[in-house]
């Protein structure tokens, strides 16, 4: 039997997610995105309702292109939040997209906006080993750092918990169980 995080077991989709993708070192900006929105999104709700509705999130934010998320206009708002398959909270619609027009200025600066987010833990995975999931923090000092400076660039839902969520989602940290197949997979 196949052993993964405890969070991981109480669905198939939550079960594929976390075998596949959650904390898979990412450095795609395409990817990086969708995950900054999608983590946004979650304030407050529980990661699974977000990922029965990820299909519909990359329908209705055109597969999450920050180019095209920056120009959604005051039409789109409305149409997002007309949209049963995502989210419908005013603020975290109107945050993912000052979030797109800040996330192309962070592209402009740092050439990427992997580059900019992966010096918060020195370019390489934070390997933690945590015993069980009720050990693992809901923030860290690398998660405020990062949470301070992309507000201080105009992002918005990004307090330091979604931002540990962040880089739990994007490899960013080795937040897996220690007895935990993926653990061992991704400390190689």
């Amino acid at each position: 039997m196949i052993k993964r995080c405890a969070w991981a077991q109480s669905s198939p989709l939550e079960a594929e997610y976390h075998d596949t993708e959650w904390g898979v070192p990412s450095q795609d900006d395409h990817h990086l995105f969708e995950m900054l929105i999608l983590e946004g999104a979650q304030a407050g709700l529980s990661w699974s309702t977000i990922l029965n509705k990820r299909i519909t999130y990359r329908k209705a934010y055109h597969d999450f292109y920050p180019e095209k998320v920056a120009r959604f206009n005051a039409r789109s708002v409305e149409r997002l939040l007309a949209d049963s398959g995502i989210v419908r909270n005013r603020l975290k619609v109107a945050a993912s997209i000052q979030n797109a027009k800040a996330f192309l200025q962070v592209q402009e600066e740092y050439g990427s906006f992997s580059r900019f987010v992966w010096d918060f833990v020195d370019g390489k995975p934070v390997i933690n080993r945590w015993r069980s999931h009720k050990d693992v923090p809901a923030e860290t000092v690398e998660s405020q750092a990062l949470s301070k400076a992309l507000k201080q660039r105009g992002f918005k839902f990004v307090g330091p918990t979604i931002c540990y969520a962040f880089m739990q989602s994007v490899g960013m940290v080795n937040d897996h169980e220690v007895s935990c197949f993926r653990y061992h997979d991704l400390v190689k």
